[in-house]
């Protein structure tokens, strides 16, 4: 029985019970800890490491912590102002259908939901195949050779697309010439991204005049397809023009149209990009959905986002991994093509696994009940004597009511019922796999049929013969294999059971904070009142979710010391974005648009210099000294070389060394006296809230990554929420949406205007629960964990940075590189033998080569740092046997690690070590076995495959 059991709940005070929850450590817990470190309190501890110059000097002005079901309560009265209705107005998001055997065992099973980043390839074989799944379905659907493993959204995708046809096309023309029948929000977000870079966004009025336009130079052209207002192109002639003038052509798509229609491979398009949230995600107000992107095979080594491909693994057999670009910011930095480091991989699951269960021939039906209620629709509303703008559709029809449109969309909303307003005279209706021939009658009867229409829903689609698809598309026995519900829940099971995620384990990241994703934070996420809003529905359809990004900002303000805050950057990359084009309109609006060079310490984030390039700015390096600290003395000759020209400077706070700077505030003095601001990157605001504000200490901008501080789970690498904050005067340059009904100097970064809006709940849900000193409990465990874990290891793997007396913040990076030299062994050694201990491992030499980077959080308890801790000492025992020379330097448990039970169980042995001292966990009947072993990362670049190959069997 463990004697250091904590108090039971009862004995609790009420608003403090979640906070115990979250809390890892128990107060006996944390006594034992301290006395490792030689203090007597947490407070001793907070005060030897965090500086007195930046420590908060009033409260955290939150609501006091609500109990669980109070929480519940309370967002569920908030969440009962939205109103659902019956929403037609499409423009990329539709009404769909969750399986209930995906919606429970995958968006609400923390297997999936509470796991990392597939980079250690080893463990992450479950969600890794599942991502093929998803490029596999994007490439046939689209007959493009390679897709990416998804994208933030459409808009950003689009946007993503624009600046891969830049550095791509042979044209040296700055135009992009986009149709005028694309989504506005995508519009939007590409004007944002492209008046940075100077490149110019061309508009041609109509169809006629886009395809002129393709006759001048451009580098690269948007079509959408089926457009925006429901017409169905054939876009050849455009792909010929523009590949006439060393252009590129990208064609943005639905892919349940797809399954009906030529797809953009087959007719001449370079790049396809999209949204997959009709397969199976809810609208959620706007996302998280999974975007995707697909391109030519000669693009395939410029494409964004992360590229999941086939290799082998140390015993020859098929193995999954990221490839390619992985992570490419963190390498070329200012040179990136990209700084997107979160994807949406939950979502990406989801719509593959839609695909899986129900097949090529349920998308076909699907898609074939949708175009035929379309036609019917299309059919009455002309039968009404009412023109539609386009003689061809799929899905949406625009009709003309030059003297009806308002009364018509009034009616509608009285009825419960969302129509798109295309103009003054136009009215847009969007069916989906929601609706039914009742919705058709409905949609006429508002339209003036007086009597009960006739729907025949086999209409013919009003497709054309010569755009009607003939190719096959998902061939692979994956997608024929797990229709019924018992085989569809046993392939879910299977995948999740050869994966390590924070259920089964500590995640020991650092930077990445994977932290308790609590149930009760979950549940509101599949509210219907939350899940079914459409993202540009009327505001008075969407108070609930007004209010709560109203607190949630609210609160966030008061956390960080800053004025504003805007939810809408749906990564911390955009948050990144965001934050430095609010720095750039700021000097801009005062006359000193010369201000463009970015400062950043050669420790900082690859995100951060990628993001300073997307905004047009020049990065300028800043030296680190010996103990992993900004140079202050670099720092001001860099000031003083560009004081005339300095936007601003990025830092991460505590740095990305893991320690709290000391000199943070004389550095926002200085940059500030140079007319620069300051961004603090909050990637590691685990600690520091309730502790110290970055808006308080100097700073004028940062982001927070929702996904790491706030209990937004990671996804498997997705979904993310970055907001950013910022001080009074940056306040007007905050993202817009003019889509939304609110246009600003700053455009829109996201395709929604609240973002990834149906994650909020979570981090709202987090802060109701902890309250402020809950909060600031949890800083202060994450800092006191990760000082444990650095005492009790610093004789075995020393700390490389620490700050004075020793001590770190909320993660500390262990020197592995001594070893190396004298027993061979590497960091990723280290990090693929925790596996058998059944650990995830740490981050991998990230930010400095040959280390691993550990961060605890706040949430693990005592036993699993311990747990940890024993696994690294004992990895530490067989180095040093190796250094001995009991084991050779290239045959011992590290150098083979991780060893599957397949290894374990061959008749044949050859190795120094047994099997026992092999398996490293004690427990077998408890032990994580891996799917595979050790991955041959180069064979898979070398022979990149990315999609599952086709079976022959399979065409029908």
């Amino acid at each position: 029985m463990n004697q250091r059991l904590q108090a039971p709940l009862s004995q609790l005070h009420e608003s403090d019970a979640f906070a115990r929850r979250h809390i890892g450590p128990s107060t006996p817990d944390e006594a034992h800890m301290l006395r490792a470190m030689g203090l007597a309190s947490r407070q001793a501890l907070i005060e030897a490491v965090v500086p007195g110059n930046i420590v908060r000097q009033t409260p955290m002005d939150l609501p006091p912590a609500a109990t669980e079901q109070d929480a519940l309560q309370e967002l569920k009265t908030i969440a009962s102002r939205n109103r659902v209705f019956k929403s037609f107005i499409g423009q990329g998001y539709y009404g769909t259908h969750t399986p209930g055997v995906i919606q429970r065992n995958i968006l609400e099973n923390p297997a999936w939901y509470t796991a990392y980043t597939p980079y250690q390839a080893e463990i992450s074989q479950g969600r890794l195949e599942a991502l093929l799944n998803f490029q596999t379905l994007v490439c046939d659907l689209t007959a493009m050779p390679v897709a990416n493993a998804s994208m933030l959204d459409e808009a950003t995708a689009a946007a993503e697309a624009m600046a891969l046809a830049r550095r791509s096309a042979g044209a040296r023309s700055d135009v992009f010439v986009v149709h005028p029948d694309v989504h506005p929000q995508t519009l939007e977000v590409l004007r944002t991204r492209a008046e940075p870079m100077g490149w110019c966004v061309a508009t041609p009025s109509d169809h006629a005049t886009f395809l002129t336009a393709l006759a001048q130079p451009h580098f690269g052209a948007l079509v959408q397809y089926p457009s925006s207002t429901g017409a169905i192109y054939d876009w050849r002639e455009a792909a010929a023009q523009s590949h006439a003038h060393q252009a590129l052509l990208i064609a943005a798509t639905d892919l349940l149209a797809l399954t009906l229609l030529p797809p953009p491979g087959e007719w001449g398009a370079d790049i396809v990009v999209g949204n997959s949230q009709r397969l199976g995600m809810p609208m959620g107000a706007g996302g998280p959905h999974a975007a995707f992107m697909a391109c030519q095979d000669s693009l395939k080594r410029s494409l964004p986002g992360r590229l999941v491909g086939v290799s082998i693994d140390a015993q020859g057999a098929p193995a999954l991994r990221l490839a390619l670009q992985t992570r490419e910011q963190h390498i070329r930095r200012e040179k990136a093509t990209s700084n997107i480091c979160t994807a949406q991989v939950l979502p990406a699951v989801m719509a593959s696994m839609y695909a899986v269960y129900h097949g090529p021939n349920g998308l076909r039906d699907i898609a074939q009940r949708i175009a035929q209620l379309t036609a019917a629709l299309a059919q009455g509303l002309e039968n009404l004597g009412f023109a539609l703008r386009h003689s061809t559709a799929f899905d949406t029809v625009t009709v003309h009511a030059p003297d009806s449109a308002l009364n018509i969309a009034t009616r509608a909303l009285l009825a419960g019922v969302n129509l798109r307003k295309v103009s003054e005279s136009e009215l847009g209706i969007s069916l989906d796999e929601t609706s039914t021939t009742a919705d058709v009658a409905l949609l006429l009867r508002l339209f003036g049929a007086e009597q009960p229409p006739v729907i025949d829903a086999a209409t013919p689609p009003r497709i054309p013969a010569g755009l009607q698809r003939r190719s096959h598309f998902l061939t692979h026995p994956v997608f024929h294999s797990h229709h019924s519900e018992t085989a569809m829940l046993r392939y879910i099971r299977s995948l999740s059971d050869k994966d390590l995620a924070l259920d089964r384990c500590m995640i020991p990241l650092g930077s990445c904070t994977m932290k308790l994703n609590a149930t009760s934070e979950m549940i509101p996420i599949t509210w219907p009142e939350f899940a079914h809003i459409h993202p540009f529905a009327p505001a008075d359809q969407q108070q609930g979710y007004a209010q709560l990004d109203q607190q949630l900002r609210d609160w966030l303000c008061t956390i960080t010391g800053y004025a504003d805050v805007s939810l809408q950057p749906n990564a911390g990359s955009q948050g990144e974005y965001a934050g430095l084009l609010a720095i750039r309109a700021w000097h801009a609006s005062r006359g000193q648009a010369q201000r463009t060079i970015c400062l950043i310490p050669s420790s900082a984030h690859g995100t951060n210099p990628a993001s300073a390039q997307m905004c047009g700015m020049q990065v300028v390096v800043v030296a680190c000294d010996a103990q992993g600290n900004i140079d202050m003395a670099d720092l001001q000759a860099k000031c003083k070389a560009h004081s005339d020209k300095l936007a601003c400077i990025m830092i991460t706070y505590p740095s990305t060394h893991g320690v709290f700077e000391d000199a943070v505030r004389p550095l926002c003095e200085l940059v500030h006296q140079h007319g620069g601001r300051v961004y603090v990157d909050g990637a590691n605001m685990n600690a520091l809230v309730g502790l110290a504000a970055p808006g308080a200490f100097g700073g004028d901008v940062s982001h927070l990554n929702l996904h790491k501080t706030f209990c937004i789970p990671h996804g498997g690498g997705g979904p993310g929420v970055g907001p950013v904050c910022v001080a009074q005067d940056l306040v007007p340059f905050l993202p817009g949406h003019a889509a939304a009904g609110k246009p600003a100097v700053v455009g829109a970064v996201s395709a929604a205007p609240y973002g990834n809006a149906a994650v909020l709940p979570i981090s709202w849900m987090y802060i109701r629960m902890m309250g402020a000193s809950g909060l600031r409990h949890a800083t202060e465990t994450a800092i006191l964990n990760a000082n444990y874990i650095r005492v009790r290891l610093q004789d075995a793997y020393p700390t490389l940075y620490a700050g004075p007396g020793g001590f770190v913040a909320h993660e500390c990076i262990l020197d592995l590189r001594p070893l190396k030299e004298s027993s061979g062994i590497t960091a990723e050694d280290v990090a693929k033998r925790l596996i058998d201990y059944g650990f995830h491992a740490p981050t991998l030499s990230f930010p400095v080569p040959g280390t691993l980077m550990v961060e605890p959080t706040e949430s693990e308890p005592l036993e699993e740092l311990d747990r940890f801790i024993d696994a690294m000492l004992a990895i530490r025992t067989e180095i040093q046997r190796i250094q001995d020379g009991d084991w050779p330097r290239e045959d011992n448990p590290l150098k083979n690690a991780p060893h599957t039970a397949a290894q374990l169980l061959q008749d044949a042995w050859s190795h120094p070590y047994s099997r026992t001292e092999a398996a490293g966990h004690k427990q077998l009947a408890a032990k994580y076995w891996p799917p595979v072993a050790r991955i041959d990362n180069v064979h898979g670049d070398r022979n990149l495959v990315c999609t599952c190959p086709p079976i022959e069997a399979y065409l029908s």
